[in-house]
C-alpha cells in the first residue's frame, strides 16, 4: 500500500506555522495570473470552507507543461514550501515547487464558473453541487451533528438499535408508506379481485418504514434506553420546504420514563447538539451567519442558553385565538396547529423554544398513553423559533385494555398488532420515546430554508436522480 502523502488544508490553516515541505490534493476554486510572472491558485479539498492560496512561479517545468490544464474545477496535487502569508486574508500559503493535474475541468463547459449560484440552480447539478461553499460548508455542519447524536446518547448509556427499513407495520397509520414487491406489476396474482400478497416475497403486504418507534420500543423493553438513527420514507405528495420523501430520523425510547423526562430529555438533547456545532463548526456557521441569516449565532446560542416554555395544547389554542393574529389556518380546539401558529408561539408569543403536551387524543396516534379526562393523551412536539415544529414524542400506552381499545375507536385490527399487545401482557412498564428529524436539525443549525438543501442527495415527488 502506498503511502499517503497528503495534509489537509484544515490541518494546514489551523497549525497556521510555516513548513519546509506540505503536499495538498484538491480543486481549484480560482486562478488569478499576475504581471510579476506568478499564478494564484485558490485551492479547497472539502476539509474546510477556507482556501489555500498556492503561488505558482511561470518559470518552473510543471507549470510551463500543466498552465492550459489548471482552470476552476480541475483537480491537483501540489507539492511545495509553506510559508507565512503576506496578506490578510490567510496566515499561511504555499509556494508551489511540483504540480500534478489529476484530472481537468474544461472551462467551457464546467457549470461552476461564477461565485455564486443559486440553491435552485445547484439542485440540478447535485452532482457538482457539494463543491460549493454553500453545499460544503451544509455537510461539514451535518457530519458534525451526526456525530453528536452518537456522543449524547452513548455517553448517557443508550444503546444504539438498527430497526428494519422494510416493514409491515405502518407506525402512524396513515398509509403514507412506499410499497415494496416482487409481484409482476402487470398482472399480479389476485383473489377475488385483490391483490394476493401471499404470493409476494415476504408473504403479506409491506413498504418501507416511516418510523423505527415500534421495534424501539421492544428493545426498550428489554434494554431500558435505546435509540435509532436512520433513514425513513413517507410517500406524501408533499411539495414544501421542510418535507422529503426520504429522511433521517433519531428516535430514542426509553423505559421507566413518564413524560415529564421525555420532555427534560429533548431539550437537553437540542441544547447538546447546538452547544457541539457552536464549538466546532465556528468557520461554517459563520459563512451561514453572513450569506443566509445575519441572526443565525445569535438565534442559535440564544436557544441552547435558554430554558424551553412549557404550556399545554389547550393554553396554546386559547393564546393563539386570543392573539388577534390573521392565520391562513383557522385555530380551534381538537385541531392541528400548523407550522404558522407554531411559530408564532415560539417566535412572537416566547420568544424562545416552546413544548406543548396534552394533544387531542384524536389527532394523535393509537401508542400515545391516555390522559385521565378521556379526551387528551400525553403527548408533546417541540417548537423552535424560525422552523416550527422539530420534535414529536409521548408517553407510550402501557395499558393492555386501554390499548386494546384504542385500535378500536382507531379502527386498527388488533391481530395486525398482536406482538405490540404482548409488550403489555408480558412485563409492561411506563415508557416514552420521541422523533426528531434530522434535516430539520441541520436546517436549524445552518439557517438554510429548504430541506432540500441539507440531505445530500434529496428525494422529493417526481425527483430520484444522482
Amino acid at each position: 500500500m502506498s503511502e499517503l502523502r497528503r495534509t489537509p488544508i484544515k490541518q494546514l490553516l489551523s497549525e497556521g506555522r510555516a513548513h519546509p515541505s506540505v503536499t495538498v490534493q484538491g480543486w481549484v476554486r480560482t486562478r488569478r495570473d499576475s504581471k510579476g510572472g506568478f499564478s494564484f491558485i485558490e485551492l479547497n479539498d472539502g476539509s474546510c470552507l477556507k482556501n489555500l492560496q498556492i503561488i505558482a512561479d511561470h518559470t518552473l517545468a510543471s507549470w510551463q507543461e500543466l498552465q492550459a490544464k489548471i482552470h476552476t474545477g480541475a483537480c491537483l496535487e501540489i507539492s511545495g514550501e509553506l510559508i507565512e502569508s503576506e496578506g490578510k486574508k490567510q496566515s499561511v500559503e504555499m509556494r508551489a515547487g511540483e504540480l500534478k493535474v489529476f484530472g481537468e475541468a474544461d472551462p467551457e463547459h464546467y457549470p461552476l464558473q461564477k461565485k455564486f449560484h443559486s440553491l435552485e440552480y445547484l439542485r440540478e447539478i447535485a452532482h457538482l453541487r457539494p463543491r460549493t461553499n454553500t453545499i460544503g460548508a451544509v455537510m461539514r455542519v451535518r457530519s458534525r451533528l451526526a456525530y453528536a447524536v452518537h456522543q449524547f446518547f452513548v455517553d448517557r448509556g443508550f444503546i444504539y438499535l438498527h430497526t428494519p427499513i422494510i416493514t409491515s407495520s405502518d407506525c402512524e397509520g396513515a398509509g403514507e408508506m412506499f410499497q415494496v414487491t416482487t409481484l409482476d406489476l402487470d398482472k399480479p396474482p389476485r383473489v377475488d379481485g385483490a391483490v394476493d400478497f401471499k404470493e409476494d416475497f415476504f408473504g403479506e403486504k409491506t413498504g418501507l418504514t416511516v418510523s423505527g418507534q415500534l421495534e424501539g420500543e421492544i428493545y426498550a423493553m428489554a434494554l431500558s434506553l435505546v435509540y435509532t438513527f436512520g433513514p425513513t420514507f413517507r410517500a406524501e405528495n408533499s411539495h414544501t420546504s421542510r418535507h422529503l420523501s426520504e429522511f433521517w430520523m433519531i428516535e430514542p425510547e426509553m423505559a421507566f420514563y413518564d413524560l415529564e423526562n421525555d420532555m427534560d430529555l429533548a431539550e437537553e438533547f437540542i441544547k447538546y447538539l447546538l452547544g457541539e456545532v457552536l464549538e466546532h463548526c465556528h468557520d461554517d456557521l459563520e459563512f451561514f451567519n453572513q450569506r443566509v441569516d445575519k441572526n443565525l449565532l445569535t438565534t442559535l446560542a440564544h436557544v441552547k442558553d435558554t430554558p424551553f416554555e412549557h404550556i399545554d395544547y389547550t393554553k396554546a389554542v386559547e393564546l393563539l385565538r386570543k392573539s388577534n393574529q390573521k392565520f391562513e389556518y383557522a385555530v380551534e380546539w381538537g385541531g392541528h396547529l400548523q407550522s404558522e401558529h407554531e411559530r408564532y408561539l415560539a417566535e412572537t408569543v416566547f420568544k424562545k423554544p416552546v413544548i406543548i403536551y396534552d394533544y387531542p387524543e384524536k389527532i394523535k396516534p393509537f401508542y400515545m398513553k391516555m390522559n385521565q379526562d378521556g379526551k387528551t393523551v400525553r403527548a408533546m412536539d417541540v417548537l423552535l423559533p424560525r422552523l416550527g415544529e422539530i420534535i414529536g414524542g409521548s408517553q407510550r400506552e402501557d395499558d393492555y385494555e386501554v390499548l386494546k381499545s384504542r385500535f378500536d375507536a382507531k379502527g386498527i385490527d388488533p391481530k395486525e398488532y398482536w406482538w405490540y399487545l404482548d409488550l403489555r401482557r408480558f412485563g409492561s412498564a411506563p415508557h416514552s420515546g420521541f422523533g426528531l428529524g434530522f434535516e430539520r436539525m441541520v436546517q436549524f443549525a445552518t439557517g438554510v430554508e429548504n430541506i432540500r438543501d441539507v440531505i445530500p442527495f434529496p428525494r422529493f415527488p417526481k425527483h430520484a436522480k444522482f
